[in-house]
This record gives C-alpha cells, structure tokens and sequence, in this order.
C-alpha cells in the first residue's frame, strides 16, 4: 500500500469513527510532548505517564498540547504506561458527553472551554456589527496554534501622529 493511500484510510478512520472506549482503555488529556514519539499525558484523576504514539499516525496524524486521546494500557511500561489508540476531536468529545461516558475530571474544564467559547463569540458577533469590512476576512475559522504565546499589539493613531510631528520638527 503506498504512503498517499495509508494516510487516507487512517486519517478516514480517526475522523469517521466514533470510538467508545472498552473497560481496559481510558480518556486521557495530552500535556506535551516529550519527543520520539512520546507524549506527556494526564488522566481526569491527575496521575501523568507517557504514551506512545503508534506507528500508523505518526507523520499522518499530528496531536497536540490539549487534545484528548484513548489509550491502551501498556503492562509492562515502567514509564511510558499506555500507547494511543485514538485521538479525539470535538465531535467525538461531543457524542461521548451525550453518551455520559465522558470523564467526570475534564468536565469542569469543558465547561469553562465552553464559557470562554461563548464569550468570544459574543465579542466577536458585536465587533462584525460594528465593523464595516468584507466578511471574507473574517478569521473565526483559523487554525489557532495552542503550542504558542500569544501577543497583542495594541497600536494607537496619536502616538504613531505625535513622532511624526516630533521628527518633522526636529528637521526643521
């Protein structure tokens, strides 16, 4: 099978699948990287291990600081105690909460993902009132990297006006 046709059937199978997870599985929450393959993870009681990525998403599938995954536990792993068997995206998280099957311990934290959602949208609906410009610059739907600072630049028409004015009279 070529690499172009692999990459299709898994990213087809992590995107399609509604997966529930089996007795022996669990709902864990990666907090970063580690390197070589290996991701730092947190279950909903607050105990972190390292999981492994299996070899059919690596460099097909790419997870971050914040996503949810269920993993397989491994017996014999004195540090790296699971291996990745599915990565969760919104609506999987979605159908597993309607199916209460979602851990009690990130709940809250949806919760608050949730509120802070909804606040955003709120600012972001007033500022499309209020603004004027083309509704194909709205950036809403972007990619927001999790894995970097974010800056806000505040610029201000009177500072930027008063060096101008300040330089044009220091050539005078």
């Amino acid at each position: 099978m070529s690499q172009a046709t692999k990459r299709k059937h898994v990213v087809k199978e992590v995107l399609g699948d509604f997966v529930v997870p089996t007795e022996n599985q669990q709902i864990v929450k990666v907090t970063g990287s580690r390197g070589n393959n290996l991701h730092e993870a947190v279950t909903a009681q607050g105990e972190m291990f390292l999981v492994s990525m299996p070899t059919k998403f690596r460099k097909n599938i790419w997870i971050k600081r914040g996503d949810y995954v269920i993993v397989d536990p491994i017996e014999e792993g004195e540090k790296v105690k699971a291996e990745i068997s599915t990565i969760l995206y919104k609506d999987h998280i979605m159908y597993l909460q309607e199916s209460h099957l979602w851990p009690v311990g990130f709940v809250i934290e949806n919760k608050v993902i949730e509120q802070k959602d909804k606040v955003n949208n709120k600012e972001g609906k007033d500022q499309e009132e209020s603004s004027t410009s083309n509704s194909d610059d709205n950036e809403d739907d972007l990619f927001v990297n999790t894995n970097r600072c974010t800056y806000q630049y505040s610029e201000s028409e009177d500072d930027e006006d008063s060096d101008a004015q300040e330089d044009d009279d220091t050539k005078r």
